[in-house]
């Protein structure tokens, strides 16, 4: 394990995969950096890969104010700490923070699935204070539950084989203050990233998540959409070599245009 330290002190833990361009990994809601566990198998012959936990989990620190800017800066600092520019992949609520972050870093290119933004008919959600009235009264688990059927799609935890025992209950404030930070969040008719980006969804992924990625195509100047077929919102776990495909080709494209040579 390394650290690195963001810019309000605050150290941020991280693990490295792999030898190749480097690819920062930001894990979602609920997880820490060992999501990224089932796709580094997959990846780390091609890329070097740096999984972090972020902050207020893990192996990192946390800070006494929270905000998705300083979210933004733990993500600079983890790109800054890698040789050369690498490739952003963030995930859910990490996919938020990997778009915000690149108006701030220097990036090879950015990936995006399903990353936590509220657009059109979904503004307005109130999951936050829903999940955090159930905190108050006590009830961690049924918090924890809000989150996963609502904000990651899930239809109903009970089938779910690690529900509750691997739930990260623990977690909940954490994932409460993330998702306060989702609904505040505007995304900008231009969003002034011009990075290339890859944008990935699941054919199984929430609709409100989906309708974010769809926005973002049209409002990214340089990106493509990559839907893949017969998954939800985590097949970074649940089909790795099915993420893996798309996202390897990305990766050995942006390196071979930072080289000045063309990929084969």
């Amino acid at each position: 394990m390394q650290t690195v330290t963001s810019a309000d002190g605050t150290t941020i833990a991280y693990e490295r995969h792999g030898e190749g361009p480097p690819v920062v990994l930001l894990h979602g809601g609920s997880g820490d950096r060992h999501h990224w566990d089932p796709l580094a198998a997959h990846l780390a012959s091609d890329c070097t890969l740096v999984a972090a936990d972020r902050r207020g989990r893990g192996d990192s620190g946390d800070g006494e104010q929270y905000s998705l800017q300083r979210e933004v800066e733990d993500a600079a600092a983890l790109c800054a700490a890698v040789d050369g520019d690498p490739v952003l992949f963030g995930h859910s609520f990490g996919g938020l923070v990997a778009f915000a972050t690149a108006t701030e870093a220097s990036l090879a290119g950015l990936v995006l699935y399903e990353p936590a933004m509220l657009v059109g008919e979904h503004r307005g959600d109130d999951l936050a204070a829903r999940m955090q009235q159930r905190l108050d009264d006590g009830d961690r688990q049924a918090a924890m539950r809000l989150f996963l059927e609502e904000g990651g799609g899930v239809p109903d935890v009970e089938r779910l084989p690690w529900w509750p025992e691997e739930a990260r209950l623990d977690r909940v404030e954490t994932v409460v203050r993330e998702n306060e930070a989702v609904e505040n969040y505007r995304l900008p008719s231009d969003p002034g990233v011009d990075v290339p980006t890859l944008l990935l969804t699941g054919e199984r992924g929430p609709r409100h998540l989906r309708d974010a990625v769809d926005a973002l195509h049209e409002r990214l100047s340089d990106s493509r959409l990559v839907e893949l077929d017969g998954v939800g919102h985590v097949a970074t776990q649940t089909a790795p070599d099915v993420v893996a495909d798309a996202v390897a080709p990305f990766v050995r494209e942006r390196t071979a245009a930072l080289s000045g040579h063309p990929d084969r």
